[in-house]
């Protein structure tokens, strides 16, 4: 059975998602848990269309209108409930392809029939969403009245808020990552071979680092652009790289080097993208695993 409904929603950064769980129980909001999601979104629709797989729950394929604005929107959508979900993932994925992948664990709250969603999206970090599903025949007064008093008693700033989706911050990664990339490769210290790059790791939290290659006059002292990022993402605690921006002033397209595929593969897994070229140019996207098929892994030879 197909379900039509619309809402009045809201999206935006939680800086403090412990803080707004404590506010929204304080309201009377009711816990209703957690649940892991994977929204897969598909081109070709006319509005977006996307695969919802998730556990615990009923998997549905939903089709929905929203515009992008920061405000409290309305969105229209239909839900159709799915029995085989692998199933209808591969048939859409081989008629239309898929645009990005949206992987997150979701809590769900309720007050006075507005959903509150507390998301820690992979690659995103902390987000919070409010949306309250409208009743036949609202003119949305009412939705729009509890939607904002939620955003005031949550202390939801407007620096916070989002305009897209997760799915719209995703697609948006790969140019970002470049860009802060490129940003960096003009900090390069490159006295000797006046080669400038600069690379931007992601952490999964959604955190970037960045460094520069940086020469010396003993050549082997010197130290690649992957290098130094890792050294920023490791001394800020992080353990994993969630994607990797590689830019080179004076190449279109610069791989890392035999050294820092190993560097990345300590800490990205083998389909980990990798994103060269330049911010609005030329691209290409590899993953870590194509970059270095055999990494060395000392836990690989414990059973020798």
């Amino acid at each position: 059975m197909t379900i039509s409904t619309r809402n009045v929603e809201l999206k935006a950064r939680d800086p403090d998602p412990a803080g707004t769980l404590e506010r929204a129980l304080a309201l009377g909001a009711e816990d209703h848990g957690t649940m892991q999601q994977r929204d897969s979104y598909f081109a070709g629709a006319r509005g977006r269309l996307k695969l919802r797989e998730q556990t615990p729950g009923d998997d549905e394929l939903i089709e929905y209108r929203r515009s992008n604005s920061p405000d409290a929107r309305t969105s229209a959508y239909r839900r159709v409930p799915v029995a085989d979900p692998a199933a209808l993932r591969g048939a859409l994925e081989a008629a239309y392809g898929t645009l990005v992948v949206v992987d997150k664990r979701r809590r769900l709250l309720i007050w006075e029939g507005v959903r509150i969603h507390l998301d820690e999206v992979e690659g995103l970090g902390s987000h919070l969403e409010l949306e309250a599903v409208a009743a036949e025949g609202s003119d949305l007064t009412d939705e729009r009245r509890k939607v904002e008093h939620l955003r005031a008693e949550l202390g939801i700033e407007d620096g916070d808020l989002v305009a897209g989706s997760y799915s719209d911050l995703l697609l948006e990664g790969p140019e970002r990552l470049l860009a802060a990339a490129d940003e960096v490769m003009r900090n390069a210290h490159v006295p000797y071979s006046r080669f400038r790059v600069g690379a931007a790791l992601r952490a999964p939290d959604g955190r970037v680092f960045t460094g520069a290659n940086v020469e010396n006059a003993a050549y082997p002292q010197g130290q690649c652009a992957e290098a130094s990022a890792l050294g920023a993402l490791v001394a800020a605690g992080v353990t994993e790289v969630a994607e990797v921006a590689v830019v080179a002033e004076r190449m279109d397209i610069c791989p890392p080097c035999g050294g820092c595929r190993q560097r990345l593969a300590e800490f990205a897994r083998p389909e980990t993208p990798v994103h060269l070229g330049r911010p609005g140019g030329e691209r290409r996207t590899v993953t870590v695993g194509e970059l270095l098929p055999l990494a060395f892994d000392l836990d690989a030879g414990d059973g020798g």
